[in-house]
């Protein structure tokens, strides 16, 4: 063989062994793996059962959703144009812009799991700014996880309709 060749020859292999999947990236991560961290929330939109969408927290909604690998996540979720109480301290809060913090407003925190074969996580709600819904399990069916970018649907949200959110891991 001359110099060319065997050159040649190096460079194919070196290219088909740098190619190769390592071990890290040949295992696919699971589910549970790949939802684990911070979430902020990009949209939220209801739709009732006529069709009808409603954006409950505006077209720029602010939110964050943690799921830590423990199995605990908190959410919070807030319309990005809240007026400003007109006091700093929450106790001093008009009744008005109390109801108005509670109609916009969504907070929870529990536990939560995932059913990797049909691809649902389970939220177990312990804690919430609506009592309500504590000791509730909420059920979140997952459309799509692709790179940094999570949607799911909550078939049975207490406005009604269904809940269709959209998530971007947080930086």
């Amino acid at each position: 063989m001359n110099r060319t060749r065997i050159l040649h020859l190096s460079v194919i292999v070196a290219l088909g062994l740098a190619l190769l999947p390592g071990r890290a990236d040949a295992q696919q991560k699971s589910l549970k793996e790949q939802l684990t961290g911070a979430w902020t929330l990009v949209s939220l939109d209801n739709i009732l059962p006529d069709g009808k969408k409603q954006q409950l927290f505006g077209a720029n909604p602010k939110g964050i959703l943690i799921f830590d690998a423990s199995g605990q996540f908190a959410q919070m979720q807030v319309p990005a144009n809240r007026p400003k109480f007109k006091s700093a301290n929450r106790l001093e809060a008009t009744p008005e812009e109390s109801v108005a913090v509670m109609r916009a407003s969504l907070a929870q925190f529990g536990t939560w799991t995932v059913n990797e074969g049909d691809k649902t996580i389970t939220m177990r709600n312990e804690g919430a700014l609506i009592p309500n819904g504590e000791g509730n399990d909420g059920k979140r069916m997952i459309s799509s996880l692709t790179g940094d970018e999570l949607k799911f649907s909550n078939p049975g949200p207490s406005t009604g309709g269904k809940n269709e959110s959209v998530y971007r891991r947080a930086k």
